[in-house]
């Protein structure tokens, strides 16, 4: 089946044609047809299987011959890649028609998406958190809303988005068709759908999730030391092109993207303590080819779409099966064919094994031909958690000495300083307030007796050159003052 034979508008099926798409994938067929009807739609969804499409291009055709100036459909999604990736989707999709739409996600500046509540636009691609900081303020109201969709909505239970989902809909209208799509159905996401879904029609739900067709997997069985070492090799002798590689934690992420630049690897990094400009900027240099590797925590395996994706990495094996299904999911998407590689150390065998049992079947074990599995790293890769903690406080501590120590010094200087002026206000007030005193006319002699006399003359009583009085400004005090004022300026 054609998309024009699903009944969509002919400028949507023109933008689907200029972008290489020729027919619809399962979910798109089962899909499309019930959102255009205004049914409720529940559906279970694999990574990579073209779901964005297969709730973009519906909500696109209703909204089509509508008004321009109010939104019409809110997508709520976990992530702030996967909102940018959808918002980028709905441009291409939207190239033919009038329909506007907008990212609205932490990390930027409230101003645009703040316009885009003002002005709005057709669609609304929002997280959960930044949008409820929108709610705050009275611009933004959706009370025509008419669709609204919950993509990935797992991944958002998995994040403690639920609370959130909740209060959300207090902000919408109570009538509107709502598109609810999941990869794995988990108890209390159906306890949701209950709750928001009226009469849906369902897709795949009996489906067990696993990876795509077209993705080859395989393990490598090596030591938690020998692993970045695997991963050198691996990309040295070009068995492994382009690659997203999976990783625990961020402290493990970070270390590996220091392992990797250090041998001369473009890498680039992703996770949640990176900012949005670091994170954009190492999402578009990977898919520009500026970085070979992309090594990325799970934060980014919902969220990364990238053409022709040659490899996935388990640097780390994920702890649970749905987590694996998201990460290679990264590979092999429309329908394309892609590698996955786990590594798997022998404390990890047991989380493997749910993989495999999640999967239906024993993944194959890859032995990497004349690689030194036994050899020692040089440095530790991981630094344990409460070293890392000791280390911050340590830092921590001397950065607030270095503080202390120079506000004292700036202290110690304005006292300096503060009393050296206070010395010579006093001196100067002292010479000038005290004029030098004058003798007597009766006992002053002449100055022809003096002479006359041949005896000493004295100077008169408190007049003469070396009174302190007559020059204030070279006692005690004026000497501290140029003493004390130079730790002012060190």
């Amino acid at each position: 089946m054609s998309f024009s034979a699903l009944g969509l508008d002919a400028a949507l099926v023109r933008s689907v044609k200029e972008l290489g798409f020729t027919r619809p994938t399962p979910i798109q067929h089962d899909a499309i047809p019930p959102a255009l009807e205004g049914r409720d739609v529940l559906a279970c969804a694999m990574t990579g299987s073209g779901k964005t499409a297969a709730f973009l291009l519906p909500i696109m055709h209703r909204i089509m011959g509508k008004t321009r100036g109010i939104t019409r459909a809110l997508v709520l999604t976990p992530t702030r890649e996967l909102a940018a990736q959808i918002e980028q989707h709905l441009r291409e999709l939207a190239t033919h028609t009038p329909i506007s739409g907008a990212a609205v996600f932490g990390g930027v500046g409230l101003g645009p998406q703040e316009h885009a509540f003002r002005s709005g636009v057709d669609i609304l691609i929002a997280t959960p958190g930044r949008l409820l900081d929108h709610f705050r303020h009275p611009y933004a109201k959706l009370d025509k809303l008419e669709v609204l969709v919950l993509d990935e909505a797992d991944r958002m239970l998995d994040m403690g988005f639920l609370p959130d989902i909740r209060r959300i809909l207090k902000h919408l209208p109570a009538k509107h068709q709502t598109l609810f799509f999941s990869a794995t159905m988990p108890g209390p996401i159906v306890t949701l759908t209950k709750e928001m879904l009226h009469s849906p029609a369902t897709i795949n739900l009996e489906r067990r999730s696993q990876p795509a067709i077209g993705i080859t997997q395989a393990v490598y069985p090596v030591s938690q030391e020998a692993k970045p070492a695997l991963l050198r090799e691996l990309l040295n002798r070009n068995a492994i092109g382009n690659a997203i590689v999976f990783t625990r934690t961020k402290h493990r992420a970070n270390r590996l993207f220091e392992s990797c630049e250090k041998a001369g690897i473009s890498v680039a990094r992703i996770h949640g303590n990176r900012s949005q400009s670091q994170r954009t900027d190492a999402l578009d240099g990977f898919k520009s080819g500026r970085y070979r590797v992309l090594v990325a925590t799970d934060i980014a395996a919902r969220g990364i779409d990238v053409e022709a994706l040659g490899h996935v990495i388990n640097f780390d094996v994920p702890a649970m099966p749905e987590d694996y299904i998201h990460r290679v999911g990264r590979t092999a998407r429309a329908e394309l064919t892609g590698e996955a590689y786990t590594f798997v150390s022998p404390e990890e065998e047991h989380d493997l094994g749910a993989i495999e049992k999640a999967v239906g079947k024993r993944l194959p074990r890859v032995v990497l031909p004349d690689f030194d599995y036994k050899q020692r790293p040089a440095e530790r890769f991981e630094v344990p958690i409460g070293e890392r903690i000791a280390e911050i406080r340590s830092r921590k501590a001397a950065d607030r000495a270095r503080a202390k120590a120079k506000l004292e010094r700036r202290n110690g200087g304005s006292a300096a300083s503060s009393n050296g002026a206070s010395s010579r206000a006093s001196s100067s007030h002292s010479s000038s307030s005290t004029p030098p005193a004058r003798p007597h006319p009766s006992r002053a002699p002449s100055a022809s007796s003096g002479a006359s006399s041949g005896g000493p003359r004295r100077p008169p009583s408190g007049g003469g050159r070396n009174s302190g009085g007559s020059r204030g400004g070279r006692g005690p005090g004026s000497s501290g003052s140029r003493g004390g004022g130079s730790p002012s300026r060190g």
